[in-house]
C-alpha cells in the first residue's frame, strides 16, 4: 500500500519485447516509489529501460510486439497494470500527463493546437468549448508562448521545436495532473530553449505541487531540478539516492563511469574526457548476472555468476553491486 507521502509505488515491472530476433527483455523487474510532489530524475544510457518503464505503466506500448510480464504501478489504490484500455484513457491526460519526446510526431498535424489542448480538458474535466478555449489561451501564456489567443488556431508544422515542445507541456498541464512524466522533453533543442524549458517547468511545479518523473540522458538538467535520482543499466536499476547524495558519493561502478563523463570546466582542464569501455548488454540474452560485470573494472567472480538486488547502504543511498564502494568489501 502506498504510505501517505507517496502517490505512485512501482513495484518490480518487467516488459519484453517479441522481435524477429527474439524475445527482447527491455525491463527487468524496475522498482521505484515517487512521493507527493518531489521530482525523481531517471538516467541511464539510450536502451537501459528508461522509456519503456514509463510507457509501460499507462500501456503506451504497441501490444504487440511489447508485453508486461508482471509487475505493479499502485495509484490512486489502483493497479495500473490491472485497468484495461478504457479506465486508463480517464487516467492518461487527466490525472498523469505524459510530456513525450518528439513533439513533431506526438501532436496531430491536422488538428489546431487549440483543439489538442482543450480536447483532454473537454474529456476529463467536462468543461464546454468555450470555457476550455479560454483554459487552453491561459496554459499557452503560461508556458511562455506568446500572442497565445492567435496560435490557437495555428496548426503545429506553423510552430518551432521549442514552441511545439511548450504546446506539448501545455498539454501535459491542461487537467492538473497530480503526476507529470516528461520523457527527455529537451533532447534534440538547443541550450537556449532547454534552459527556458527548464525554468517553466520549475517553476509550474512550484505553483501546481505536481510529482514529476524526469526520463533524461543529461546529468547536468538532473543535477539541477531532481530531488532524487534512479540510475538505469541494461532494465535494471542499478542505483538510487538523492540528488546531492548520488552526486557527491557514487557508489555503483556505472555511476561512476557516468559521472566522469561529465566534463569540468573548473579548475585545471582534464586531458581528456573519460568514456566507458565496452558495449550495452545484448538484451536478447536473460540476464542472470550482473549486466553491467563484462564493462566494470571491478568485477569479480561473484558478478559473472549473480546478478545483485539494490541493497540499503544507508542515507536512502540504494545500489545493486557485489563491491561495497565505501569499505571495498566484496560480498
Amino acid at each position: 500500500m502506498l504510505n501517505n507521502n507517496s502517490i505512485l509505488k512501482v513495484n518490480k515491472i518487467t516488459t519484453r519485447f517479441l522481435t524477429q530476433d527474439g524475445l527482447v527483455h527491455a525491463v527487468n523487474g524496475v522498482s521505484f516509489n515517487l512521493k507527493k510532489g518531489e521530482l525523481l530524475g531517471v538516467v541511464g544510457e539510450s536502451g537501459s529501460g528508461k522509456s519503456v518503464t514509463v510507457l509501460s505503466l499507462l500501456k503506451l506500448l504497441p501490444m504487440p510486439p511489447a508485453e508486461i510480464v508482471s509487475g505493479q504501478a499502485e495509484f490512486e489504490e489502483q493497479d495500473l497494470i490491472q485497468l484495461d484500455v478504457n479506465q486508463l484513457r480517464k487516467i492518461r491526460g487527466g490525472k498523469i500527463g505524459f510530456i513525450f519526446q518528439d513533439p513533431m510526431t506526438s501532436l496531430n498535424p491536422v488538428l489546431t493546437i487549440g483543439y489538442q489542448i482543450a480536447e483532454p480538458m473537454r474529456q476529463h474535466m467536462g468543461l464546454s468549448y468555450n470555457q476550455a478555449h479560454k483554459r487552453s489561451k491561459e496554459l499557452l501564456e503560461l508556458v511562455g508562448i506568446p500572442n497565445a489567443r492567435n496560435c490557437l488556431s495555428s496548426y503545429p508544422h506553423q510552430f518551432s521545436g521549442g514552441m511545439r515542445q511548450r504546446v506539448m507541456i501545455a498539454i501535459a498541464l491542461a487537467c492538473n495532473p497530480k503526476v507529470l512524466i516528461a520523457d527527455e522533453p529537451t533532447t534534440a533543442l538547443d541550450v537556449t530553449i532547454q534552459a527556458q524549458l527548464l525554468d517553466i517547468i520549475k517553476r509550474l511545479r512550484k505553483e501546481l505541487g505536481m510529482a514529476i518523473i524526469w526520463i533524461t540522458h543529461d546529468l547536468a538538467v538532473v543535477a539541477g531540478m531532481a530531488d532524487r535520482v534512479a540510475v538505469m543499466y541494461g532494465g535494471f536499476i542499478v542505483e538510487e539516492a538523492p540528488v546531492e547524495e548520488l552526486f557527491s558519493n557514487p557508489k555503483h561502478p556505472y555511476t561512476l563511469g557516468l559521472l566522469k563523463t561529465i566534463p569540468n570546466l573548473e579548475g585545471k582542464r582534464a586531458e581528456k574526457l573519460e568514456s566507458i569501455p565496452g558495449q550495452p548488454p545484448n538484451l536478447l540474452v536473460k540476464p542472470l548476472s550482473c549486466p553491467f560485470g563484462p564493462r566494470c573494472n571491478y568485477s569479480f567472480e561473484r558478478c559473472n555468476r549473480e546478478n545483485p538486488t539494490l541493497i540499503d547502504r544507508g542515507k536512502n543511498h540504494k545500489v545493486a553491486c557485489w563491491l561495497n564502494a565505501d569499505s571495498g568489501e566484496r560480498l
